[in-house]
């Protein structure tokens, strides 16, 4: 019989691919704002970060939960609410697996929790391991927040993962796809002066990681969830030029342009976070893409 991992944020970017990835050996619960229809391995239940409400059955059977949930960074201007609904959707809806877990009693085997880079805030070209402290900054302060509201549920765990998620290559959503965007009229765009470090990591190398973090007992902790090959963002539009295989001119978005039209938010395409996997590759995870030419053909080629 297989197990069943309860998800929440499982129709988001990683979560959706997540469920793909791992659907020949686990069952699913997924956590829902509104009634969707259940499948043979796909279960719904609604749940109210609001009320901090989940509706009756979510943990039934449940062995893992992965709590992905939050409000994309990059989906609208930075308002005063818009910075607010960014930390409450991360915070609440810990807070309501929290309550849910306490009123069921029970110890469960197993929590891996969604974090970012963005801890690290802005640190030029300084190489940044999970022995590095946090940065300052909206992104810095959010995800601070987040890691804290984490370390809250941990103890109705056996064992906890926390994943420090760098830029995920994806054709279906993330920076990817908009970098993407210009180029069918022949324009690879890059940011600034191009010399901000990206951190980036193949999708199917998050969902890989996961997987073994199910099964493998030994991790237990933080770990930066990025190929152990951070690039400039002027050297990744490169590499996405060289997996497409068609001629266009690599140019640079001006700073105060990026600033007039998304004011504040520009910060994520201009900081600099050159972050290292230390803990993953001391652990032995064999990264299935290393090389960012490789990982944007293949995301390209399989539309993953």
């Amino acid at each position: 019989m297989k197990a069943t991992i309860l998800i929440a944020g499982g129709s988001g970017l990683i979560g959706s691919r997540l469920m793909e990835f791992l659907s020949d050996s686990y069952n699913f619960h997924v956590l829902s704002r509104s009634a969707r229809k259940s499948t043979a391995k796909v279960r719904y239940f609604k749940w109210d970060t609001s009320t901090q409400e989940i509706e009756t059955g979510a943990l039934e059977g449940v062995s893992c939960i992965i709590n992905l949930a939050g409000a994309g960074i990059a989906d609208k201007r930075w308002t005063a609410a818009r910075k607010e609904v960014l930390l409450s959707s991360r915070v609440d809806s810990i807070a309501t697996l929290h309550s849910a877990i306490e009123k069921s009693g029970e110890k469960l085997p197993l929590y891996i929790g969604a974090s970012a880079i963005g801890y690290y805030g802005n640190r030029a070209h300084d190489p940044m391991t999970e022995k590095n402290g946090p940065g300052t900054g909206f992104l810095s302060e959010v995800t601070q927040q987040w890691e804290a509201e984490h370390q809250t549920i941990l103890d109705n765990f056996e064992r906890s993962v926390l994943l420090r998620i760098g830029i995920v290559l994806s054709t279906r959503g993330g920076a990817l796809k908009e970098i993407l965007k210009p180029t069918a009229l022949g324009v690879y765009g890059y940011f600034g002066k191009g010399e901000a470090y990206y951190s980036w990591v193949h999708i199917d190398d998050i969902c890989k990681m996961i997987s073994e973090m199910i099964s493998k007992k030994s991790y237990s902790g933080i770990y930066n969830a990025t190929a152990p090959t951070p690039l400039t963002i002027k050297q990744l539009v490169k590499s996405i030029k060289a997996a497409k295989g068609k001629p266009g001119l690599v140019m640079p978005v001006p700073t105060l342009a990026l600033k007039a039209a998304m004011g504040e938010m520009s910060q994520m395409l201009t900081d600099s976070m050159r972050v290292v996997p230390e803990r993953l590759l001391e652990e032995g995870f064999r990264f299935g893409y290393e090389d960012a030419v490789e990982a944007v053909r293949d995301v390209l080629g399989r539309k993953v």
